[in-house]
């Protein structure tokens, strides 16, 4: 059994993979099952909320991260935000709270010292905004 946060990395994992090869991320999943991977239903709602949310998600980002488009964030730093704001903005299971310390701890585990700061700003700002968590 996985708790969320092992669950939560398999959905960035399977996100990040999407984007580095620019596949649809139910390709990608879809991928992942047939080979035989296990991935929990927690982690295949967040990769389906993602990809359905992500334009709405992407202009959240941008306008959160004033003058840095989504496009020139590093792969992994967007996908864990992505993550971090489909949790947020439309997981009312998730307190913001646990949203932002799990994307926090994700990015200073698999990024850099530096994402961790750019993560936990960004989304202490979407965090603060009307209609979030």
């Amino acid at each position: 059994m996985t708790g969320r946060r092992e669950e939560r990395r398999i959905a960035i994992d399977i996100l990040y993979q999407a984007d580095l090869t620019d596949a649809v991320p139910s390709d990608v999943l879809r991928g992942w099952v047939d080979a035989g991977r296990e991935v929990p239903v927690f982690s295949r709602e967040l990769v389906e909320g993602v990809a359905e949310h992500q334009p709405v998600i992407d202009l959240l980002l941008e306008d959160a991260a004033q003058g840095w488009s989504v496009a020139r964030m590093t792969a992994l730093d967007r996908t864990i935000l992505r993550v971090a704001v489909e949790e947020l903005r439309h997981r009312e299971d998730v307190p913001p709270s646990v949203a932002i310390s799990e994307a926090v701890e994700a990015a200073a585990e698999l990024s850099s010292e530096d994402a961790k700061r750019f993560v936990n700003g960004i989304l202490g700002k979407i965090a603060r905004e009307p209609g979030a968590g």
